[in-house]
C-alpha cells in the first residue's frame, strides 16, 4: 500500500487528460468491475446451495434434540452442545447472507428468512442490520464503523485514546486475551440484541422480534434445565454459547482487524474503501465452511448480494482488476491473519497510531 497516494482520492480534482473528476473515474472503474462480475453470471442466485444448507441444518437440529433426550444425564451431552454451537453459527452465516439479499430474488423473502434465522440463533435481525449496514458503508473508519467502536477491545487509535489507568494497561496486553474472549462473544451478542430490542422502539417488526427472542431463549434454557441436572445444563449452555461465539468471532475477526484504519474526516472512494480495509483468507473447503463465505471478504464487501458459492469465482476477476488499477489486494492464511491481529491488538492498545494506519492517510497528512 505504500505506493497509493491519498491525493488520488480527492473528490473534485480534475483529470487533465479527460476533464473528469477523480471521483467520476473511480465510479467508472467500479462500474466496469461490476459489469465483469455480472457478465460472468456471478450475480445469479444459488438456490440449491442455500436450501441444502438450511434443510441440512434443520435435520442436524432434530438429531441434536433427539440425542439430548436419549443420552440423558451424561457428560457426553457436551458433544451435542458443541455441535449445536456449530449449527447455530452456520445459521447465523445464512441469516447474514439473507440480510444481504443473497439467497432469494424477493427482498421480502430475504428479510424474513434472515429475521427468522436470527431468531433461531437467539439474536435479532433488527439489531444486526442496524450495526452491520453501518459497518459495510465505512469499514475501519473511526467514528463510522461500529465494529471498531470502543468496547471490551480497543480496535482503533481513536478508541485507545479513551482508555486510562487499568483499562489502558489491559488494552496494551489485549492481544493475549483475545482468543479466550471470543468464547464470551456468543453471550455478548445475545445481551446486545436483547438490550436493543428492549430500548429501541423504532426497530421494524419489533414486537415480533422481541417475542421470538424471548420465547426462543427462555424455552431453550428451560428445556435444558428440565432434561438435565442444573450443573450439566449450565455446562451444556456454556459450551454451546462458547463454540457459537468463538466461531462467529473467529470468522469475522480476520476480515478487518489489523488492516488500515481511516480517520472519520477522510473520504475514500467505494472500491478502494472496501479493498484496502479488507483481508481475504486463503484455505480449502474446511476454512470456507467455518468462515461462512467471509474468507472472500473483499468480494463480499464489493458485491454484498453475490451468493457465497460465487464469491470465490469472482475473486479472480476482482484480483485482476485491482492489479490493473494499482490497488493492493490482501490475502493470507488463517494463521498469518491471526498473527497480524494479535500483534495489532497489542500495538494499537499501546496507542501506536502509525503501525497500522493507512498509507493514504499518512501521505494525505504529510
Amino acid at each position: 500500500m505504500d505506493n497509493v497516494a491519498l491525493h488520488n482520492f480527492a473528490p473534485k480534482r480534475r483529470d487533465r487528460s479527460g476533464g473528469v473528476t477523480v471521483r467520476e473515474r473511480h465510479v467508472s472503474t467500479y462500474q466496469d468491475l461490476t459489469q465483469k462480475v455480472r457478465d460472468a453470471g456471478l450475480m445469479k442466485r444459488r438456490y440449491g446451495f442455500y436450501w441444502s444448507m438450511m434443510i441440512g441444518a434443520l435435520l442436524v437440529l432434530v438429531a441434536i434434540a433427539a440425542s439430548v433426550v436419549l443420552v440423558g444425564e451424561s457428560w457426553f451431552q457436551l458433544i451435542p452442545a458443541a455441535v449445536l454451537g456449530v449449527v447455530m453459527a452456520q445459521l447465523g452465516f445464512i441469516g447474514h447472507e439473507a440480510a444481504h439479499r443473497q439467497v432469494f430474488t424477493s427482498p421480502r423473502w430475504n428479510e424474513w428468512t434472515s429475521r427468522v434465522l436470527s431468531g433461531v440463533t437467539g439474536l435479532s435481525y433488527g439489531w444486526w442490520m442496524n450495526k452491520h449496514n453501518r459497518h459495510h458503508a465505512n469499514p475501519n473508519r473511526e467514528g463510522k464503523d461500529p465494529d471498531i467502536d470502543s468496547g471490551v477491545l480497543v480496535l482503533s487509535p481513536e478508541a485507545a485514546d479513551t482508555r486510562s489507568g487499568l483499562a489502558s494497561w489491559l488494552a496494551a496486553r489485549q492481544g493475549y486475551f483475545f482468543l479466550p474472549i471470543l468464547f464470551l462473544e456468543g453471550l455478548s451478542l445475545h445481551v446486545a440484541a436483547g438490550k436493543m430490542l428492549l430500548t429501541s422502539p423504532g426497530v421494524k417488526h419489533r414486537r415480533f422480534e422481541l417475542a421470538f427472542y424471548t420465547i426462543r431463549n427462555l424455552s431453550y434454557v428451560a428445556a435444558l434445565f428440565l432434561l438435565l441436572s442444573p450443573g450439566l445444563a449450565v455446562a451444556f449452555l456454556a459450551v454451546q454459547l462458547g463454540i457459537f461465539g468463538f466461531l462467529l468471532g473467529a470468522a469475522f475477526a480476520p476480515n478487518h482487524i489489523g488492516m488500515p484504519t481511516v480517520p472519520r474526516e477522510v473520504n475514500v472512494d467505494f472500491l478502494r474503501r472496501q479493498v484496502l480495509m479488507s483481508r481475504n483468507i486463503r484455505g480449502g473447503p474446511v476454512v470456507r465452511f467455518f468462515m461462512g463465505g467471509l474468507d472472500n471478504q473483499i468480494e463480499h464487501h464489493l458485491f454484498p448480494m453475490v451468493a457465497r458459492p460465487n464469491l470465490r469465482k469472482a475473486q479472480a476477476i476482482v484480483r485482476e482488476h485491482c492489479a490493473q488499477q494499482g490497488i493492493p489486494y490482501t490475502e493470507t492464511t488463517v494463521w498469518q491473519a491471526f498473527a497480524v491481529i494479535l500483534r495489532y491488538l497489542n500495538q494499537v492498545g499501546l496507542k501506536n497510531r502509525d503501525a497500522f494506519s493507512c498509507p493514504l492517510v499518512q501521505q494525505y497528512r504529510g
